[in-house]
């Protein structure tokens, strides 16, 4: 047997475990639950004054001087895991990517009585970039210093590190964050706009547009301009990939043909019909970019014939993209995602699920593409952008979709939910300074920066606090979790794992909703009087 037929013959052979393990376990998992849980886990996360509406209780007002020193005010805004520093470029792809699900799951999330939760969500973020975006050309990018601050284990509230402001500017650019966060608040701009806030949609749009305009002017890599953020969140594909990602988004949000001539015109030189990859991620978005220019077959009626083509060109990079997540590409393992034992993709041990929340959400939104098509996925070769042979329908991807969602759910060897708080089982020691720790709200006793090491970070208990709704990193290579503080490649929870988990399960819930009415009702027992 040939390298290629047999990589096809183990990819459907775990893909068909995947769909029996998903089917038997359909009727345990509760997606409304799931969803509920997902959203509040971000008001875990807020920076700031927290307002009176705040639900989880444990936390306290905290960053309540961010940006003093530097004579701006940026208060507020999300942790983006279970640290303090507050990272502009993965704290705007989170804010993207919940934006994105409610663009395409609103209705979803509006009938599980969820969508005022995610509008706080997603305003939380924006609110905040509008505040760090203090000039048409600057843009505070970060809070805090990385270093300093994993040297201390104390809750947020009694924060004793450096809270120190960086910026890119015209002179100092930062490409990738400034059009991560002109995409940000473009997605978000369309969710007021059809929430009925008109005014704040329009505020959210006027700063994407001058944000994307300084991004690609200014062109240059942000971690050159705001060096302490290397360690922490490098840029290893560049900005072009975010500046395309930006111009994409902005055409949906505006309709402006400009944009759309922009992704279409460097779509070959930034690498968007080039590139060809298995994951997604806030620093590499070219898959996300490549789904998100796939829809315009379906949504943009007038394109010419040559942007047509060059979308054509982009939606096959896409394909690549899901077949191999579904490990459907010819050519073996160097085409194809890697997957565990129990068919979960892994991409890397260091907090992994977050490639595989982003997978399950682009492979939810090209099933829906595909329905629209009524076409089928074509899987080929990374060179070829015409071709390939029908690998799957649009069921089947969206089945994929839902095998890696319930895994996440508890549908593992484990029989662990890696969305803490949901089910009888999920890691009960996350990698996270405030859950760790006693409740501000309780006990405002100060706790110094190493006397956290001591009572909360080294003790072998529970953490007193779940962080409900977080996604951790998730298990290793052979499907094992170890639930340890220490193990943050596996217990620190962050805003960009579910983010995209928000938009999957509020598909898949619709979907049991469907399945319900649809069934034929129970079979009653005859009556009494007709015995």
């Amino acid at each position: 047997m040939s390298d290629v037929s047999g990589r096809f013959v183990v990819a459907a052979a775990v893909v068909a475990v995947s769909l029996v393990m998903a089917t038997a376990a359909a009727a345990a998992h509760d997606y409304g639950e799931a969803l509920s849980k997902s959203l509040l886990y971000f008001e875990a996360q807020r920076s700031g004054r927290l307002p009176y509406n705040q639900r989880v209780r444990w936390r306290g007002h905290s960053g309540l001087t961010d940006g003093l020193e530097q004579g701006v005010d940026l208060v507020g805004g999300y942790y983006d895991a279970g640290d303090h520093v507050k990272f502009g470029l993965p704290m705007a792809f989170t804010i993207t990517m919940l934006s994105w699900s409610v663009v395409e799951y609103g209705d979803e999330i509006a009938a599980a009585g969820e969508l005022a939760h995610a509008l706080h969500a997603i305003k939380w973020g924006t609110d905040y970039f509008i505040k760090a975006h203090t000039h048409p050309n600057v843009l505070w990018t970060q809070v805090g210093d990385g270093d300093s601050d994993h040297y201390c284990w104390q809750r947020p509230e009694d924060m004793t590190t450096s809270r120190h402001a960086y910026k890119v500017d015209a002179e100092n650019p930062g490409s990738e964050v400034a059009a991560e966060t002109a995409a940000a608040m473009a997605a978000a701009s369309i969710v007021f706009r059809r929430a009925g806030d008109a005014h704040y949609a329009h505020l959210l749009l006027h700063h994407a547009q001058q944000l994307f305009e300084f991004g690609d002017k200014y062109r240059g890599r942000y971690d050159a301009s705001v060096e302490v953020v290397k360690n922490y969140y490098p840029s290893s594909s560049g900005y072009k990939d975010e500046l395309l990602w930006a111009a994409l988004w902005l055409h949906r949000a505006t309709g402006r043909r400009d944009y759309l001539h922009y992704a279409v015109a460097n779509a070959d030189d930034f690498g968007g019909t080039g590139w060809a990859v298995s994951e997604f991620s806030w620093d590499i978005k070219y898959a996300g970019l490549q789904v998100l220019a796939s829809q315009l077959l379906v949504e943009e009626k007038h394109l010419s014939s040559e942007q047509r083509a060059v979308v054509e060109k982009y939606r096959s990079k896409a394909e690549y993209y899901v077949c191999s997540c579904m490990g459907r590409n010819p050519g073996g393992a160097d085409h194809n995602a890697g997957r565990t034992p129990a068919g979960l993709l892994f991409i890397r041990p260091w907090n992994n699920l977050q490639y595989v929340s982003n997978a399950a959400f682009l492979l939810t939104v090209y099933s829906d593409v595909l329905s629209a098509l009524a076409q089928p996925l074509r899987c080929r070769g990374p060179e070829e952008d015409d071709g390939g042979e029908a690998a799957a329908d649009a069921g089947e991807v969206l089945a994929f979709a839902k095998s890696q969602a319930d895994y996440i759910l508890g549908t593992n060897p484990m029989a662990t939910s890696y969305l803490v708080g949901y089910g009888e089982r999920y890691p009960r020691r996350v990698h996270h300074r405030a859950a760790s720790s006693a409740s501000y709200q309780h006990d405002k006793e100060f706790i110094g920066c190493l006397q956290g090491f001591d009572a909360a970070y080294s003790a072998g208990r529970e953490n007193p606090h779940d962080l409900v709704g977080a996604v951790v990193g998730g298990p290793n290579a052979k499907d094992v979790f170890t639930d340890h503080r220490g193990w943050y490649m596996q217990t620190e929870a962050c805003t960009y794992n579910t983010a995209p988990m928000v938009g999957v399960f509020s598909k898949l819930l619709e979907l049991e909703r469907r399945r319900r009415e649809d069934a034929p009702p129970s079979s009653a027992p005859p009556a009494a009087d007709d015995l």
